[in-house]
Formats: C-alpha cells, structure tokens, sequence
C-alpha cells in the first residue's frame, strides 16, 4: 500500500508540542478500532433517482472548479444551474455529504460575501459575472476566485497560471493519485485515505512550485483553501459502509466525483455514486474537526504552512516572515502550538469579508460572529488585528490574483 507513514509522524509532534486544537480532533475521532460510529443504512443513504437522477449541464449552467459541489449540481442538491444561496449550499452540502453546518457556513458565506452576487445573496460554483458593486461581492464566481477560495496545488485541477485554466481535470494529477493505491491488489482494500491524501499533496506542492513560475500560497488560500481540497476529498466523498463506518474511497467512487469513467479513463461530468451513503448523523465533519486535522497534517509537515510564493520563475519559493505577516500576534514556531491555526484561520477569514455593510449582508455576517466568537473565546485567542498584505506584493502570483 503506497502511503506515507503519517499517522505516526502525526502522533509524535502531536505530543512534542502539547497542540490542544489537534489533541481535541484526535480525542473526538481516535482510530476506528477505538471508537464507535452506528452506520445507518436508512439515514445515511443519498438518493441518485427521482429528482435526483444525475443530468449534465446545459446551456448556461455553470461548473467549477469543485468536484463535490459539480456533483451536487449534476443531481439537484443545489440548483442545477449552479448558482445557489447560502442556504442552498449549506443544506446541500449536509444532506450530500455529512458537512457540519457550521463550517458548511463560513465556507458558503465566505463565497457569497467574497465572490457573489448581493441580490440575492448567492454565488456561482463556476464562472460568473463581474458586478457594479466593485471587488467585494464581484460575482465573479468560484472560477474566477484565484487564490481567495481557490488556490494553487489543487488535487486535480491545474494551476491556474500554469493550464491556463483552474477548472478542468488535469489527467496527469489525476493519474497520479489513482496510482497512488497501484499496489493494493485486492479492490475492497483500495482506499484514498488521508495518508493517501497527504502524500499526494506533498508531491502537488512541490511540482507547483517546480512548474507555476506564479505559485502562490496565501495566508487564506494556502492556509484553508489548500488543505480543504485534501482533508474534503476523504471525509466526504468515502462511501460510507457498516464495515467502513468511517467510511473507503475506492477506485470507483474516486472516478466518479472526479468525472472519470472507464477503462479509457474518459472525461464526463462529476456524479454521485450509486449505492452511496454520507456520513453518520451525529458523525458531522464541521469546522473544528477540520481545523483539528489541519493542524495535525501540519505538525508532521509544517512545510504547508509557508505563506509565500515563487519570485522569480520556476523553482524560487520565498516565504515572508509570520510575525511579521500578523504584526507579532502569531510567529511560525507559535502557529502550530495550542489552539493558534484555528485562531489565525478563523480571524484571517473573517478580516478579508466585507465591513460597514447593511441589510443581508450584514445578517450573514452577524451568523457567522455567532459560530467563530465563541470558539476564539473558548480558545483563549490572541487577536489579530489584520494581515500585512504589502509583504505578499513582491510574489507575482499575488498581484495576478484576485486576493487582494
């Protein structure tokens, strides 16, 4: 099985450095073997008939650069045409998938507040349209949303600035995963598990910066996008089982919800499986189980989290200064210690939505101080007043995306 020994390299700089944000996702999901997970069949089963049979898009219905949520569309769990509330995708993304719906939230109001349309509150999953209301609530639309909700070093999408595009499945990475699991001979052991997973983007992160000469991870895409994109593909898109409780994504299920099909690996359009089961009610994925398991992906590969980007060509990352980033609130050797990724990831989403707003806008913004307050609260956060975006003007990659 061709994976990387992370789960104890997590375990052990977990312990070095007393990290209570990983120790609590650790402490609510420990092994499978320790912990147990009622799988029901009934509940948990996505419907693929009726109003949810698969159909492709038509003509002006808009895809992107997010497999999971192309599929959702494909099946009418969000409106087909792929422009979708608030709302709409944090119901969505529940019934489909098992997402907390505070995370589902903060992800689905992020993209409304930073790359929707304001009447109504929505935002396109693919392309959009540009807005007379300036570069906040652009409408531009997931695709055009380089570097803020998407970002470099994605599992199967291309670099923007190396393809050309963000939003087509590049088949060489996509091999490149599958092949990941070439050495598993039985089919019902395959499983792309997040050690998988990790391996995988270890190896993404660097052919980007070996070959996007505008690589950029940014504080906001680097440090949330990036991860989600690996840490979602498992704890969603794993078919759900009583022998796999926790869930196995196998061969199959990953060419599925990546438009792969047959023996040709031909290209057609994301869909959910049949037969498929989500995750256990009551066994959520929300945002503290996210940010639990990025901080552990970073304990063992504190590499992740180099804001920075390539200067001159190919091949020429540079990071920038952590403390000087966040004006000495938080430094790089502090950033993975106690509760302090989950206090900068929340903070810095925050501080890049919209102020000095009304109306509905104002209301989003108001549920959302409602889910982060009383987190950074509880984890006793130092408080960050803004991000030093002057530092990130001198990588390229920064002043070609829409993250400014």
């Amino acid at each position: 099985m061709a994976v990387c020994p992370m789960a104890n390299k997590m375990l052990a700089a977990r312990n070095a450095s007393n990290s209570s944000l990983a120790d609590a996702y650790h402490s609510a999901h420990p092994p499978v073997e320790e912990r147990t997970v009622a799988f029901d069949a009934a509940l948990q089963h996505v419907s693929t008939t009726g109003q949810h049979a698969f159909a492709p898009p038509g003509p002006g219905d808009f895809r992107g650069p997010c497999p999971g949520l192309n599929a959702m569309a494909n099946h009418g769990y969000i409106p087909r045409k792929g422009i979708a509330t608030i709302e709409q995708f944090v119901q969505g993304t529940y019934e489909v998938f098992g997402m907390g719906k505070d995370l589902a939230l903060i992800l689905s109001a992020y993209g409304a507040l930073i790359d929707g349309e304001i009447l109504p509150l929505s935002f396109s999953i693919g392309k959009g349209e540009d807005s007379i209301l300036g570069p906040l609530l652009s409408g531009k639309g997931l695709s055009g949303s380089h570097n803020n909700y998407e970002a470099d070093v994605s599992p199967t999408r291309g670099d923007l600035d190396e393809y050309g595009n963000n939003y087509n499945v590049q088949m060489s990475q996509f091999l490149q995963l599958y092949n990941l699991q070439s050495n598993v001979s039985d089919p019902s052991k395959v499983n792309y598990d997040i050690d998988v997973l990790t391996a995988f983007r270890l190896s993404r992160f660097q052919q980007s910066i070996d070959n996007n000469q505008y690589f950029f991870n940014g504080p906001i895409s680097g440090l949330i996008v990036q991860p989600a994109a690996y840490q979602f593909t498992f704890r969603f898109m794993a078919n759900k089982s009583q022998e796999y409780p926790e869930g196995r994504l196998d061969r199959e299920v990953l060419k599925s919800f990546f438009s792969i099909t047959g023996p040709e690996e031909d290209l057609v359009y994301e869909r959910i499986p049949d037969n498929w089961y989500k995750r256990a009610i009551g066994d959520e994925y929300g945002l503290v189980s996210a940010l639990g398991e990025a901080t552990s992906i970073g304990l063992a590969h504190p590499e992740f989290l180099s804001v920075g980007g390539n200067t001159d060509g190919v091949d020429t990352f540079t990071g920038v200064d952590f403390a000087d980033l966040t004006g000495g609130v938080f430094d790089a050797t502090g950033l993975l210690k106690g509760n302090n990724l989950g206090c900068f990831v929340l903070q810095a989403a925050m501080i890049a939505l919209p102020t000095g707003v009304a109306g509905s806008v104002q209301g989003v913004l108001d549920s959302l101080y409602e889910v982060v307050n009383p987190l950074l609260g509880k984890w006793d956060c130092p408080r960050l007043g803004q991000i030093d975006k002057t530092l990130l003007e001198k990588f390229p990659g920064y002043s070609r995306s829409s993250a400014q």
